[in-house]
């Protein structure tokens, strides 16, 4: 067995061919594996060298029958996620017609104007946080999963240890996702949950770990930042756009203002929303370079998509807010010393989204 974290039981398999790998198990849809099982393994992203920290994923333990997780009980639900695949699982929702909540969710309709930050990639989660607690550090935040990476919110550790450390009051699963403190059918109900059931003060909506691009225009599943910012306007929330930024990625189409951005905010997005723009020194010349030219890059996308409100957010104290988060910053595997401007510009939209509440 190796160290796992809540909702993840961690374990090293010998497997023919490949030797000892690191494998995942989720209790709740698999079961707990021990010492000497047999395991079924899924090594497909593990064989590819994709980005999945290294790890294979537990299918079943197929000669324990007593290890397999329960599906009786009145509190089962009947939302299907990951749907007929072979590991769906039932969960019950915070919009079940079974659950606790569903009175007050059947005709909700309105966020109260509640500020909804929406992310390209899931490693601007804690540096929005981050900026939140900067400027309000009583802020009461939600974090919404989508389904554009991984379904499973366990396999966030970051989602996992920002709960343990009370920067997040929830985590809400939507659509296709599931394991969240609040299980919701689309990014719509997942709102409405977190104001009315979380009584959340800012939402941060992003895909989980693991995020999908083929270097096409349109071929990314980064594409529903801007779908939630959609859902966000039709149900009376603010909208905060954050933008993917970095000074450090090696692909020009990342660099600087990402066109993952640029579409997802310009072209997806129909509806009025805020894009915080972190400005200032930091003492870093290559942050300080990639700052000062994503103004002018922002003044281009918002003159093609006027529905864009640039926010000028100082980056005064920003860094220091970034160094202090309880988990490893990360992004595309650079960290704060190595890609600060994708930090920073995901904390400028955490402020802004806290002054909005105040």
């Amino acid at each position: 067995m190796l160290p796992g974290w809540p909702g993840v039981v961690a374990v090293a398999v010998d497997v023919a061919d490949l030797g000892t790998v690191r494998a995942l198990a989720y209790p709740d849809v698999v079961g707990t594996p021990e010492p000497g099982d047999r395991v079924l393994l899924n090594v497909t992203a593990l064989e590819r060298g994709l980005g999945t920290g290294g790890y294979a994923v537990v299918v079943a333990v197929p000669d324990r029958p007593d290890a397999w997780p329960s599906r009786e009980g009145d509190d089962a639900g009947h939302l299907v996620k990951a749907r007929y695949t072979p590991l769906q699982t039932m969960v019950l929702g915070a919009d079940d017609p079974e659950g606790a909540h569903h009175a007050r969710l059947q005709d909700a309709d309105d966020v109260e104007g509640m500020p909804v930050v929406a992310a390209d990639l899931h490693s601007a989660l804690p540096a929005v946080l981050a900026g939140i607690r900067a400027e309000r550090p009583t802020a009461r935040v939600a974090y919404v999963m989508t389904d554009g990476g991984a379904l499973p919110a366990a396999f966030s550790r970051s989602a996992a240890e920002l709960r343990a450390a009370g920067w997040l009051a929830a985590v809400l699963t939507a659509g296709q996702a599931y394991g969240g403190d609040l299980e919701t059918v689309t990014v719509h109900s997942a709102l409405l949950a977190a104001r009315l059931v979380v009584g959340a003060d800012v939402v941060v909506v992003a895909q989980g770990p693991g995020n999908l691009g083929t270097d096409t225009r349109w071929g990314f599943s980064g594409v529903s930042a801007g779908e939630a910012l959609n859902a966000a306007a039709v149900l009376g929330g603010r909208p905060v756009a954050s933008l993917r930024v970095s000074e450090a990625d090696p692909r020009p189409r990342h660099r600087g203002l990402s066109h993952h951005s640029a579409t997802a905010y310009g072209r997806v997005l129909a509806r009025p929303a805020d894009v915080p723009v972190p400005v200032g020194p930091t003492g870093r010349p290559a942050t300080d370079r990639c700052l000062e030219a994503l103004g002018p890059q922002v003044a281009d996308l918002t003159r093609s998509a006027p529905h864009l409100r640039p926010v000028e957010v100082p980056v005064d104290g920003l860094l220091d807010a970034l160094a202090e988060t309880p988990v490893r910053l990360s992004t595309m595997g650079r960290g704060l010393e190595q890609d600060a401007a994708s930090f920073l510009a995901a904390a400028a939209a955490g402020v802004h989204a806290a002054r909005l509440t105040l």
